[in-house]
């Protein structure tokens, strides 16, 4: 599977609007999308197919000064287990190491696909937030990954 990574624009927000609403039982709406593409502390990603130019897959980051928290990971069905995520993960761990103390994450307890990836580019589990999601109610695994502090 070819992808490239990309920074997101506007005219990616339907798409990835939709992936939302496919990966999630609480979705962002295009507003929010929208929102979050232009707020000066956030960075979004997607990894897009080289060939058709669909959207196989997005994530986020907020940083504020040292810190950096990883808002969504999102990838389609059938882009799953080709390493879509793992890419996405991989520019924001490179991002956080050069730039910021750590990073942070929330994880349904229940998706040990995602937190085994996390864990796979040492990502370690530093507590829980019970109730955090709804539709259905489960808490959240928060894990951290530490970079050491910036001049």
């Amino acid at each position: 599977m070819y992808y490239e990574i990309v920074p997101m624009d506007r005219s990616h927000i339907p798409q990835i609007a939709a992936l939302e609403r496919e990966c999630f039982t609480d979705p962002w709406s295009e507003n929010l999308l929208e929102d979050a593409l232009f707020d000066t502390q956030a960075s979004f990603i997607v990894a897009e197919d080289g060939e058709a130019g669909n959207i196989l897959g997005y994530a986020g980051l907020h940083a504020i000064l040292d810190e950096g928290y990883i808002d969504n990971i999102a990838v389609t069905p059938d882009a799953r287990r080709h390493g879509v995520a793992s890419a996405l993960l991989d520019v924001f761990c490179r991002f956080g190491a050069a730039n910021l103390a750590f990073l942070t994450l929330e994880v349904r307890k229940s998706n040990a696909p995602a937190i085994a990836l996390y864990e796979k580019f040492g990502f370690q589990r530093a507590g829980l937030r019970p109730g955090y999601y709804q539709h259905p109610r489960e808490d959240a695994v928060i894990m951290t990954r530490e970079f050491g502090e910036k001049p």
